[in-house]
C-alpha cells in the first residue's frame, strides 16, 4: 500500500482519488514550498485530473482537521499549506515577492520556552513568521 494511503487511513480518512492526488502533490513539495489551494488546483489541471477547486479546498480543510497539513497565513491574505511534520520550524517571508524559507533553530526554541516559563506558560504550539526582503533581486525593486 502506498505511503499516502497509509497516512490517509491513519488519519481516519477514506481513500479517494482527489485525496490521494492532493496528498501526493504536498508530499512532493520541496523544502520550504508551500502551496495555496489554487496552486494545487492548477497542478491537478495541468496533469489532467478532474478535481474541482471546491474539492481541493474541502480536502485541504479535512487534512488540516486530521493533522496531516499545516495551514499558514502569510502576508498577502491567502492561506498556504504544507505537510505537517514532527519537527518544529519557523518561516521567513519576503514581503515583495512572497518567497518563503523555513528554518529550525534549537536555541530559539529553548529561549522561547524559557520566556513562556518565566510568564507561567507551557508552550503547546507556536507560529513564528519573520518578514523582510529577500536577496534574490527584490532589494533593488
Amino acid at each position: 500500500m502506498a505511503l499516502e494511503n497509509q497516512e490517509l487511513r491513519k488519519a481516519g480518512l477514506k481513500i479517494t482519488l482527489p485525496r490521494v492526488k492532493i496528498y501526493q502533490i504536498l508530499e512532493r513539495a520541496g523544502e520550504g514550498e508551500h502551496f495555496s489551494a489554487e496552486d494545487i488546483y492548477k497542478m491537478l489541471m495541468e496533469t489532467g485530473e478532474d478535481v474541482g477547486l471546491a474539492t481541493v479546498y474541502r480536502v485541504l480543510t479535512q487534512f488540516e482537521a486530521a493533522g496531516l497539513v499545516a495551514r499558514h497565513h502569510f502576508e498577502g491574505g491567502h492561506s498556504v499549506f504544507e505537510l505537517a511534520r514532527d519537527e518544529h520550524h519557523d518561516h521567513v517571508v519576503c514581503v515583495k515577492c512572497g518567497k518563503v524559507r523555513e528554518f529550525v533553530d534549537p536555541t530559539l526554541t529553548v529561549r522561547l520556552d524559557e520566556i513562556a516559563d518565566e510568564l507561567g506558560f507551557t508552550v503547546t504550539d507556536r507560529t513564528l513568521y519573520l518578514y523582510g526582503v529577500c536577496r534574490d533581486g527584490c532589494e533593488e525593486s
